[in-house]
């Protein structure tokens, strides 16, 4: 099953702005708009208009967690393979449960450990002179849901030293946070192309690069933001997201600085114009959701932002 925003089972909910599967190739398009202007879509061009096409074949895989089965005599375990560069949590289900020895947990929730390998379950038969048979399903989120948000020190503005930009939206304002995801997410209206540095160090563990357009159709437009995630020392992590496609400087398993530059802002998404969404986010019982963040004012104090600031980077 595709990674969700909560472990409650069979749900289906969206994490902020999704995941891209970076293994698979990608078609562009290339075309000429009313204006003369070159224009390179993921989409292709309506009215029947002349355009170009290539695909694009990416080669860094994304993280997953794959769960396989090891027999042993009297049954059976589930070995769940974690490939991100930082915890996650899974949650199993059973179902159909044959000749399954009684008090066998059918539900329960596990923390994997970045790049580990852990049994998350031993099955045994209740008559051993039996077969036994079972159904299972997992689902499962990146961070550690006993992880606490304890930066050391307020976080840096995401761009360059010197520099500011626009607040479009923040805390309370929710016009598009509306979800326990984003609630706290900071959006920042700025150029396409504008540098993006890393305002906490820690680990690279998931890159999405591959699209060229925005919209405002959630369904279809929500899983096509280009995007870095961070994972924090303390469990927490940053996503900086509508990122411009092709500029990701970062790959997965990558130690980041604070400062770093790793991507320049797009317009890719969800979104109705060029803006960098930025977000804090923890695994809180099961589910991803934002938690409030100060930046660092010029003597390091720490700041909250609201819609209309300007705050400058230093």
């Amino acid at each position: 099953m595709n990674r969700p925003n909560s472990l409650t089972l069979l749900a289906s909910l969206l994490i902020c702005v999704g995941v891209v599967d970076l293994a698979s190739a990608q078609r562009m398009y290339k075309y000429l708009n009313a204006d003369g202007v070159w224009v390179y879509s993921d989409r292709q061009p309506t009215g029947g208009q002349d355009y170009q096409e290539e695909s694009i074949q990416t080669t860094l895989e994304a993280p997953e967690v794959r769960v396989t089965q090891r027999s042993s005599v009297d049954g059976l375990s589930l070995i769940a393979e974690n490939t991100y560069y930082g915890a996650v949590q899974v949650a199993y289900q059973l179902d159909s449960m044959q000749n399954v020895a009684p008090g066998t947990a059918s539900f329960g929730r596990v923390v994997l450990p970045a790049r580990s390998e852990t049994e998350i379950l031993k099955v045994t038969r209740g008559d051993v002179s039996r077969s036994m048979s079972f159904d299972y399903q997992f689902q499962y989120i990146p961070g550690d849901p006993d992880a606490g948000h304890a930066p050391d020190q307020p976080y840096r503005l995401p761009y360059s030293a010197a520099e500011s930009y626009l607040v479009s939206q923040s805390f309370p304002d929710t016009e598009t946070h509306d979800d326990p995801s984003s609630q706290y997410a900071v959006d920042f209206a700025m150029p396409i192309g504008t540098r993006i540095y890393a305002a906490r160090a820690g680990t690279v563990i998931e890159v999405a690069s591959d699209y060229y357009q925005s919209g405002t159709n959630l369904e279809v437009d929500g899983p096509r933001a280009n995007m870095v995630r961070i994972y924090h020392d303390d469990g927490t992590m940053t996503l900086y997201a509508h990122l411009n496609w092709n500029s990701i400087r970062v790959v997965p398993g990558q130690r980041i600085r604070r400062r770093e530059y790793i991507a320049d802002s797009g317009n890719t998404g969800f979104s109705t114009g060029p803006h960098l969404h930025f977000v804090v986010q923890t695994n809180r019982d099961g589910s991803i959701v934002s938690v409030p963040v100060e930046f660092s004012d010029r003597d390091g104090r720490g700041i909250a932002l609201h819609r209309g600031d300007q705050p400058t980077a230093y």
